[in-house]
């Protein structure tokens, strides 16, 4: 008898320090932002230098996914105070539901700071989905 999968149905399979965690149909905030400030030179008219300043990552929105026991264990065990920050790694998932090679995501000492789900309504038909939003350090992209 094959194995059923929960997560096989979703396109992003989360994984906590290499462990698969939760699988969710839509991620927000893979991006990083580069600040930058305009210094004029005197006497040079024609343009002025950007400066680096700083490098900043917004918080990553897992949505539309189910997550299993660790993914909400570490949520609870942040909530109580316990903040433990771990490499989180998004993987885009396959038709097959195989991880596609040099199509994820890592982001560095990342932790929970939201979770929500769907409303529980016995009238509705709607599927229960889970939300969970991750404050990081970094973000790196395999080649």
């Amino acid at each position: 008898m094959a194995r059923l999968d929960p997560l096989r149905g979703f396109r992003f399979l989360v994984e906590i320090e290499g462990i698969a965690s939760a699988a969710f149909s839509r991620v927000k905030g893979l991006s990083r932002e580069i600040k930058h400030e305009a210094f004029r030179e005197g006497g040079v008219n024609d343009y002025e230098h950007k400066l680096v300043s700083q490098v900043s990552y917004p918080s990553l929105v897992l949505e539309r996914g189910l997550a299993l026991t660790n993914l909400w264990q570490w949520t609870q065990d942040v909530a109580n105070g316990q903040v433990v920050r771990r490499k989180i790694s998004i993987r885009l998932l396959t038709e097959g539901g195989i991880p596609a090679p040099g199509l994820a995501w890592h982001a560095d000492s990342a932790f929970p700071v939201k979770w929500s789900c769907t409303d529980l309504d016995a009238y509705s038909s709607q599927v229960l989905m889970e939300s969970v939003e991750l404050a990081h350090h970094g973000l790196r992209r395999d080649l």
